[in-house]
């Protein structure tokens, strides 16, 4: 597969197309309030930073695409809060002129039809090499298991670092960022916070969250945590934080 990626900045004529690809996120993840904060200006004020990927099977047509943001690490490289952390202090210290020591992946998003032929890993090694050519020593990432939304009741800490007979991780997302070079570090315990009324989240999943307690929903690594006589849901994801040496 003769794959082709490339800076969105290197490729702009992606940019009105970069959203539409078919692609097989949950609903519900959709309405994160934070990724709002990056998606608006990736196709502008990130641009450097988005990886897009296409063949010559079809030439122009978006197969992959790579998101990453440069940030302040400050005192806690590693956040807790996750994706929703890298990108509210990447956001802000672009707005500010501040200075961004570290980058971080934050999404491949490879198109539904060509899920498993082998363009994931392309995507990660493409990622590893941009970074290091911005002069970054580490690139982190803060997975989202693709495998944990089978397992919502297991806690991220038991399942991130269940591994194979071969030493391998369990997950199999887990496993293409480990022989990618990648490093499981820790859990990111509230990686991505999504709140809503019950009249929301019964739009987002179609489940008609009408009792106090967990909520098991299609594709959340973890239950919804469902509040009817406040009438809210909020689901809290964690992610797994990998280390990309690039030294």
């Amino acid at each position: 597969m003769s794959l082709r990626i490339t800076t969105l900045a290197e490729r702009p004529e992606f940019a009105t197309g970069l959203w539409d690809m078919a692609h097989a996120w949950a609903g519900f993840m959709m309405n994160d309030p934070v990724a709002d904060m990056f998606y608006p200006a990736a196709t502008t004020t990130f641009a450097d930073f988005v990886l897009v990927a296409d063949d010559d099977a079809e030439p122009g047509r978006l197969v992959a695409r790579g998101c990453m943001i440069p940030y302040p690490a400050k005192d806690d490289p590693l956040p807790d809060g996750g994706w929703d952390t890298v990108i509210r202090r990447g956001r802000l210290a672009r707005e500010s002129g501040a200075a961004a020591d570290s980058i971080s992946a934050l999404e491949i998003t490879v198109r539904s039809d060509r899920l498993g032929s082998g363009v994931s890993p392309r995507m990660v090694a493409a990622m590893r090499e941009h970074a290091a050519r911005l002069g970054f020593r580490e690139l982190v990432a803060p997975v989202r298991p693709n495998q944990k939304h089978l397992e919502p009741r297991t806690p991220m800490a038991e399942y991130a670092f269940r591994t194979r007979a071969d030493g391998l991780p369990h997950d199999a997302w887990l496993r293409v960022h480990v022989r990618a070079g990648g490093r499981i570090v820790r859990v990111a315990s509230r990686s991505m916070v999504i709140a809503g009324s019950l009249a929301e989240w019964r739009e987002w999943t179609g489940l008609p969250f009408d009792r106090t307690g967990p909520v098991e929903v299609p594709g959340g690594l973890t239950p919804v945590h469902c509040d009817v006589t406040h009438d809210h849901a909020v689901y809290v994801e964690p992610n797994v934080w990998v280390s990309h040496p690039l030294g």
